[in-house]
């Protein structure tokens, strides 16, 4: 993100690694100091650990994407996950229910006569491209660029679950929640950026139930437009954040809050926050 003499060239090996999240933008990190710079800002330094220090959901995701990317990437992730997957780091053991899950999730899709036919395409295609001034990262996870189509495959315990929010004060839909709307968006930009082609995308989503549902999702242009909108107005504060042109907010809840958190201010009982 900031400036370097250096060219930085972005590949499948370094997409995940704090120097490719120094010199782009995206959306996870974006989120992140949406909900707390100070917690943010201090985990892109390496000054603290990340809060989900659990690593089983993401690998969890990936051991998902790996195998309707290819045989063989769906190998090499479980020879190099096998600690993580396999009780005692034994194939032979069997795996364990986190993933006893996702298989679930697996077989629900390869079992449908749709799914085969829809998620067609070029798989872990990363993108990059400037938005609003800054230089922004996302890897699509099937891209069909002659149906003008990209798909994302998301796993969640309830489709239909609804999700408060505070700000706006309602329940959302696990989509807007997560601000999938918001990923979506950045990565229609991306690609069109990339490639020159205008795509739509779809999210394929499979809940993590005893019995599994599954969806096919538009994301309506006006969502889109939206999150766009609301990267453009937030976007030059973060950015000088993470330049060190301004000090980061804390949002005073979370845990890198709470362990950095003194008694330095005394709040009347009637202006204590609540969620």
């Amino acid at each position: 993100m900031t400036a370097t003499k250096q060219p930085f060239q972005l590949t499948q090996n370094n997409y995940y690694t704090n120097e490719a999240n120094w010199h782009y933008q995206s959306k996870s990190w974006f989120t992140k100091f949406e909900e707390c710079e100070a917690e943010a800002l201090a985990e892109l330094k390496g000054e603290c650990e990340s809060p989900f220090s659990n690593i089983t959901p993401l690998v969890a995701g990936n051991y998902l994407h790996s195998y309707f990317e290819s045989k063989e990437a769906h190998k090499a992730f479980l020879d190099n996950h096998k600690k993580d997957i396999f009780k005692y780091g034994n194939p032979e053991k069997g795996i364990k229910s986190d993933y006893l899950t996702i298989e679930k999730c697996i077989k629900k899709l390869n079992n449908d006569p749709y799914f085969p036919r829809l998620y067609q395409g070029e798989k872990e295609v990363i993108v990059t491209g400037k938005i609003y001034g800054v230089d922004w990262m996302g890897k699509v996870d099937c891209l069909d660029l002659n149906r003008k189509l990209f798909f994302d495959l998301k796993t969640v315990d309830n489709i239909h679950k609804g999700h408060w929010s505070s700000e706006q004060h309602k329940k959302l839909n696990f989509a807007q929640a997560r601000q999938y709307d918001m990923q979506m968006a950045i990565y229609k930009e991306l690609i069109s950026q990339t490639f020159g082609v205008e795509c739509e995308p779809i999210i394929i989503a499979v809940s993590k139930e005893k019995d599994p549902d599954l969806m096919a999702i538009s994301i309506p242009q006006y969502l889109m437009d939206f999150s766009m909108e609301q990267i453009k107005e937030k976007q030059p504060h973060i950015q000088a954040v993470i330049e060190g042109e301004e000090k980061p907010s804390a949002c005073g809840r979370c845990s890198y809050c709470r362990a950095n958190k003194t008694l330095d201010v005394i709040t009347p009982l009637d202006e204590i926050e609540i969620e």
